[in-house]
């Protein structure tokens, strides 16, 4: 090697080793698979829960509710509509059953909210829990506009007549329902009104839950006597017990027309346990200028001929109430052929009638007994005279007073129905209408 190239080798050599500290000094990326630990023994897994975070306790100055039931009711805004009537009165039950007025009050909306309104209905709330009827707190009593006004109630569990049932008056706008005004049950202490309300809806809405409890008396209060009698009042008693018919739910009482001074209603009921809707009309009254609504007429011909059908066959007609010729209505009670014995039902009948006269010991009826044509008169005389006497007799063990009744016999000499066909031959169902006695309310 010559001296000319040993500068050339030495650089050589400092560059060579520049460039291995540069290799060695580098560092790696990081390995991104986690190192691996070795592997432990195995030991029953147990699940720590941790506890459920502490919150801080509220005091009454911090939690965000009304101090008392008025203030839950204050600013409830413009209140729900919703499509369905029955989905907002159920809501506003649930509601008031929680005991969440504001709930309720803003279902219900300022509206409908008047002072007097919210005290009354905060004095309710505070006065226990609220509870309602099951399984149908919330029915519809009738509309007083066909698919525009109706009224709809809560009916409260365990309580009184007249103090049983929270009324919502409720208006359809757009295809919406909203609550337009509320009534509310008398508090603890107060006088309970024969009727809530007053309009031509809520008397005749009184005068049929009086009917349905069998309470002549009252019935007898929303009725102008001068057009009603008390028979055809004792009548739809009657047949509201004999038939176990009920109000239905939805529509109870439908607007026919609606006037100034005159109203007409379509009654739907449901008999017994089944859907089957059986009807009848009442028509109300006023005097000019007069807020007094009262019954002027009761159309039963359809609650009758449902009735007969329902209960019709075997050996006795049944039509419990007929036109007297004298006037007015009377109640009928029928016997099996050459009977004098009541049935069961006709008892049933009786006991009513009974009730009714123990009010009054002033009252006096007229029973007259008949028979159809078949056997003598004078034979035909005596039965009727025994069937007018059971009737008699079983109102006297009833706690009737004797001097209350009189009897007549009429054997077959008032038939209701012909005998016979207009070719002579026998008419047994005519015949089953002729047995019977009358029994004529000289009330």
């Amino acid at each position: 090697m010559s001296r000319s190239q040993l500068p050339l080798i030495l650089t050589a050599l400092v560059v060579g080793a520049v460039v291995t500290l540069l290799f060695l000094n580098r560092r790696s990326p990081p390995d991104p698979t986690p190192p691996v630990e070795p592997p432990q023994a195995v030991r029953p897994a147990v699940e720590e829960v941790e506890p459920p975070p502490t919150l801080p306790e509220l005091t009454e100055q911090e939690v965000d509710t009304p101090a008392t039931p008025a203030d839950a009711l204050e600013n409830a805004g413009i209140g729900v509509a919703k499509r369905n009537p029955a989905e907002l009165v159920a809501e506003i039950g649930t509601a008031l059953e929680a005991g969440d007025l504001a709930a309720a009050g803003r279902l219900i909306g300022d509206g409908a909210l008047d002072g007097e309104t919210r005290a009354r209905l905060s004095a309710l709330a505070a006065s226990g829990p609220l509870r309602f009827a099951r399984p149908d707190p919330a029915r519809e009593v009738g509309e007083m506009e066909i698919n525009a006004r109706t009224r709809w109630a809560l009916q409260l569990a365990d309580s009184e007549p007249g103090r049983d049932r929270i009324f919502f008056d409720l208006i359809r706008d757009q295809g919406r329902w909203r609550v337009d005004s509320l009534a509310l049950p008398p508090g603890p202490g107060e006088p309970v009104p024969k009727a809530v309300l007053l309009d031509s809806l809520g008397i005749a809405d009184a005068f049929l839950q009086a009917a349905l409890r069998q309470e002549f008396e009252l019935a007898k209060e929303f009725v102008d006597s001068s057009k009603v009698s008390d028979a055809k009042i004792a009548g739809l008693c009657i047949l509201f017990e004999e038939g176990k018919y009920r109000m239905r739910p939805q529509k109870a009482l439908r607007a026919m027309f609606q006037r100034e001074q005159l109203a007409g209603y379509l009654v739907n009921v449901l008999a017994g346990e089944s859907d089957g809707i059986a009807q009848f009309s009442m028509t109300l009254g006023r005097g000019e200028g007069s807020p007094d609504w009262r019954v002027h007429e009761i159309n039963l011909d359809q609650l009758l001929a449902d009735y007969a059908q329902r209960v019709g066959g075997g050996d006795v007609h049944y039509t419990p109430l007929l036109k007297n010729p004298r006037g007015g209505d009377t109640l009928v009670l029928y016997f099996g052929f050459d009977a004098d014995t009541l049935t069961p039902r006709t008892e049933r009948q009786l006991e009513i009638v009974a009730d009714l006269l123990r009010i009054d010991p002033g009252k006096k009826l007229t029973i007259s007994g008949h028979t159809d044509a078949l056997g003598t008169e004078d034979y035909n005389e005596s039965l009727s005279a025994r069937r007018a006497e059971a009737v008699k007799g079983f109102l006297v063990e009833c706690g009737v007073a004797r001097d209350q009744i009189d009897t007549e016999a009429r054997g077959q000499t008032h038939p209701r129905r012909p005998n016979f066909t207009e070719s002579g031959e026998d008419n047994p169902q005519g015949r089953r209408a002729n047995r019977r006695s009358e029994i004529y309310l000289d009330f």
